[in-house]
């Protein structure tokens, strides 16, 4: 079970914005900051930390569950309005399984963040 991932990222301040707006549709909240760390997820316990000043050129690949279809098309548009590059649009991916339903977009630094619902597609 992962319980934490942290990301060394180049502009602070714009990463921070990026990833407030592109992971609010699936209930991510800025929830902490403290010493050039901002740390977002639900409820009150931080699974996403970022911190400026020191990213390496390698890139990250990060992948959040979302609960439906839905919420995986509203991040893809929410992280492009935030600046995002599109790293692959909304879709199914059956080369994974028949209801890998996935967008991709690469952050402000180049690592790639994509949503995933694997349920089928609600009636």
């Amino acid at each position: 079970m992962l319980d934490h991932i942290a990301l060394h990222i180049h502009s602070y301040e714009r990463s921070k914005e990026f990833y407030r707006l592109a992971l609010a549709p699936l209930g991510y909240e800025l929830i902490l900051e403290f010493d050039g760390w901002a740390g977002f997820g639900w409820g009150d316990k931080p699974d996403l930390w970022i911190k400026g000043g020191n990213a390496t050129a390698r890139s990250v690949h990060l992948a959040f569950r979302a609960e439906d279809r839905q919420a995986v098309d509203d991040f893809y548009s929410a992280a492009l309005e935030a600046g995002g590059k599109d790293n692959g649009p909304p879709g199914l991916r059956p080369q994974y399984h028949d209801n890998y339903y996935a967008a991709y977009v690469l952050d402000p630094d180049g690592h790639n963040i994509e949503v995933v619902c694997h349920l089928p597609e609600s009636p």
